[in-house]
């Protein structure tokens, strides 16, 4: 057998083959007369089997020594199988690859470790099967990654292939011919399709209508009445004002008009006590309805009743719970603006991050290339060259992590703005620059005095006292406020005995009734005015902790602002240092005073510098906002107020 492996691939129908020199490569011509081309059907069974070096006895890493020992009638261990494999490559002592049936089911001891000796079982050809040159078992040889001479010539046959019943024929070719054709030739003159190559990443550009273009002023504006948590809280605040409306109106009469029919047979006990048999009927229609015999009408068509505790207190309360509910939704607004702008400033990090490292990327190819340079005229070890190559590799590494980060702070930008995260927003901002809303050289104190009177939270807990003070007065003022019932009706009444109808004519009823009313005899009324004493303690220390939350806010975002401005300026001034490190160390190398290693520190010192300003910048925008946030979103600061 030829000294070499054969190193075999598989795109979309085309075996290649390349020898221990790296010299050769597979061609492929056709024999069959019925097609000149690969059925489309073979060709995703072809890959799925030669999809991997390490699926196959015979594939050899070009990182690692295989040795393959001579054959033996007496060895024939299983061919190395993967889970999920469809199809598996065999091997035979006359150098015959057969492709067969794979088994899902596999045994640890089937599974072939890299490097492990593997004896060449000697089986027949299948129905799918690669031809190669034949020899005899004596002349196989260890194989290492080391080079050595081609043996092959340029256009020699090296074999077959045989898929679903078509022989195909495979030839050596030389590398360059391959590279220069871009074509796969067959026997019969015609050419299979040239392979498309996958786009390098970054290649394939969004659709104009993909991409949202936007700045932070746009995205604030944006929230608004559309946003799910700012369309709950408002429709919550016109319930609450419609109860208030329903509250002011509790002493207005209600009308009823309608029409009834009553009757009786059998027997019947008159006024004087005396059980008489009468059949009758009787009928009204108006206002009101029900009327029987001479009693009043049940049904009165103008009704008024309510409890007269409620008709006073109820509209304070409501008054009261709906203030609390537009502070709530108030509230709601400024929380929403803050995520906006939080999410805006995140996505402008991942922006900017992908910048700063697409720069970095550059520095480091450079240096690479001159490392490697230097490597290749012996001035420098071929170890600095792996090692620049490796922090080039770790470069890319932290821009696939930025990409990620910057599909994420898109999709979170488009959930705070309420939009669809189909489209990928794009910021706007040609770079980050810090945001002064609020000056760090304001007095602390009158921050919090600030954030105390505007902060919607604390209003809505205040409203809230309000409210349940009101609900104890209620609980309070119950027992000594009657309850009204006042009813007025008119219409046609009229009926008869048997069934006959007659005697038709108006009807008028007036009704009033007032009621004093002590629940339980008065243990109801006084659980009842514990309930709303407990509850307006609740509410007023639940004011309290709103207050202290306000004031936490206010001070932890003062001490943010300004704690991290002075990290902008500290950050500002390592990027200048790094800066210069790096130009000193690159003029240095250049003029051959050192190796270029020297001056990968400089510059990871500069990425590590350009992203510490970043984030710094980032954050101390982010404090602005927060700060601004736990003031309420003052029109004006203090100290700003047109006097």
């Amino acid at each position: 057998m030829r000294r070499g492996v054969f190193k075999l691939g598989m795109l979309c129908g085309l075996a290649c083959c390349a020898g221990c020199a790296g010299a050769r490569n597979w061609g492929l011509s056709s024999r069959s007369a019925s097609s000149d081309r690969l059925d489309p059907a073979t060709r995703p069974a072809v890959a799925q089997v030669l999809a991997s070096e390490a699926e196959a006895p015979v594939l050899a890493r070009e990182s690692q020594h295989l040795e393959v020992p001579e054959c033996s009638s007496s060895a024939r261990p299983p061919s190395p199988r993967r889970a999920g494999d469809q199809n598996t490559v065999k091997a035979s002592t006359a150098g015959v690859l057969v492709i067969a049936p794979g088994d899902s089911r596999r045994r640890p001891e089937e599974m072939q470790r890299p490097g492990q000796s593997v004896p060449i079982p000697n089986e027949s050809t299948e129905s799918r099967q690669f031809a190669g040159p034949t020899a005899s078992p004596s002349s196989i040889q260890p194989v290492s990654h080391e080079p050595q001479k081609s043996i092959t010539s340029a256009r020699q046959t090296a074999g077959t292939l045989v898929v679903e019943g078509r022989t195909y024929r495979l030839e050596l070719i030389d590398a360059a011919e391959q590279a220069s054709s871009g074509t796969i030739e067959t026997a019969a003159g015609t050419e299979l399709p040239t392979l498309v190559p996958v786009p390098e990443e970054g290649a394939l550009q969004q659709s104009a209508s993909d991409i949202l273009p936007l700045n932070l002023p746009t995205a604030l504006s944006m929230v608004g009445g559309q946003h799910p948590a700012v369309g709950l809280a408002r429709w919550r605040v016109q319930e609450a004002y419609a109860r208030l409306d329903q509250a002011e109106v509790l002493w207005l009469p209600s009308l009823q008009a309608g029409f009834s029919f009553h009757r009786h047979d059998g027997n019947y006990q008159a006024s004087n006590g005396d059980i008489v048999d009468v059949n009758r009927n009787s009928f009204q229609y108006g206002l009101g309805a029900g009327a029987v015999g001479a009693g009043t009408t049940p049904r009165p068509g103008l009704v008024a009743q309510f409890h007269l505790a409620d008709a006073i207190f109820q509209p304070e309360i409501a008054e009261k719970t709906a203030w609390a509910r537009g502070h709530a939704a108030n509230g709601v607004i400024n929380e929403q603006l803050l995520t906006a702008a939080r999410a805006y400033l995140q996505l402008l990090r991942a922006e900017q991050d992908q910048r700063v490292l697409a720069e970095s990327y550059q520095r480091t190819a450079d240096l690479a290339k001159l490392t490697s340079d230097f490597a290749a005229t012996g001035q420098g070890l071929y170890a600095d060259a792996d090692r620049l190559q490796t922090e080039l590799i770790l470069v890319e590494s932290r821009q696939s992590e930025s990409r990620e980060q910057l599909e994420i702070a898109s999709a979170r930008l488009s959930q705070a703005l309420g939009m669809n995260a189909s489209r990928r927003i794009v910021p706007l901002d040609p770079t980050v620059v810090p945001i002064y809303l609020v000056s760090t050289g304001m007095d602390r104190v009158s921050l919090i005095q600030t954030g105390l009177a505007n902060r919607p939270e604390l209003k809505e807990a205040q409203a809230l006292v309000a409210a349940a003070c009101e609900q104890h007065a209620r609980q309070k003022y119950a027992p000594f406020v009657p309850s009204i019932l006042l009813g007025a009706s008119t219409g046609e009444f009229g009926g008869g005995l048997g069934s006959s109808l007659g005697n038709v004519d108006g009807r008028y009823d007036l009704d009033a009734l007032v009621t004093w009313e002590i629940r339980n005899l008065g243990f109801g009324e006084q659980a009842a005015r514990r309930t709303a004493e407990a509850q307006f303690q609740q509410a007023r220390f639940d004011s309290v902790r709103v207050m202290d939350q306000v004031a936490r806010d206010v001070a932890e975002a003062h001490a943010q602002v300004t704690h991290r401005a002075e990290r902008v300026d500290i950050t500002r001034r390592a990027i200048e240092s790094a800066q210069n490190s790096y130009d000193r160390n690159l003029s240095r190398i250049r003029d051959g005073q050192g190796l270029p290693l020297e001056v990968l520190q400089s510059v990871q010192a500069l990425e590590a510098a350009r992203r510490a300003y970043l984030n710094a910048v980032i954050e101390h925008n982010e404090a602005q906002f927060q700060l601004q946030w736990a003031l309420g979103w003052p029109v004006a600061l203090p100290g700003t107020e047109a006097k």
